[in-house]
């Protein structure tokens, strides 16, 4: 438990949960368990400080998370199996329960045009890999701004590799 946890009480924490995930003071305040005057107490919560800092810092380990979520998910459709789709294509009365158990991540849309054919399209791997590459040079270039703006500049110039010192 981090600090600024300790020295919340159950309520404003739980208010801090909530307002993160409804974008709404009035509506984490009720769901944080406030009763009376819950739009003043909503609005007295948002100005204090440790209720601010405390919102950051979820905010912040959110944003991080979905940052992992999102990479964990181009990985899958970069890399994945397509086998359960394959077999798709191939059964002919297939129950829910199979489908429940068949991975089909990658699969975009299915479409049945006539009877007895699918037609199934799947995401593009190439896109997904270009996303991954375009997620690791933002994290490259969050590490060391400067750095990495001059890196690029040379690399635009045809420069590859950066000046030696004299």
């Amino acid at each position: 438990m981090s600090n600024s946890e300790k020295n919340l009480k159950k309520k404003e924490l739980s208010f801090c949960y909530h307002y993160i995930e409804t974008g709404s003071a009035f509506e984490a305040a009720k769901l944080a368990g406030y009763k009376n005057n819950v739009r003043v107490k909503a609005i007295k919560l948002l100005e204090s400080s440790k209720i601010a800092k405390k919102i950051e810092e979820i905010y912040t380990e959110k944003k991080r998370n979905l940052m992992y979520k999102a990479t964990s998910g181009y990985e899958r459709l970069a890399f994945g199996n397509i086998c359960d789709s394959i077999k798709l294509l191939f059964c002919e009365n297939i129950s829910y329960k199979d489908l429940e158990k068949m991975d089909l991540f990658n699969i975009a849309e299915i479409k049945k045009p006539k009877e007895g054919a699918m037609e199934i399209k799947f995401f593009d791997r190439l896109r997904a890999l270009e996303k991954l590459e375009e997620i690791d040079t933002n994290e490259k270039s969050e590490k060391d701004p400067f750095y990495y703006a001059l890196e690029q500049g040379l690399k635009k110039l045809g420069n590859t590799e950066p000046p030696k010192e004299a």
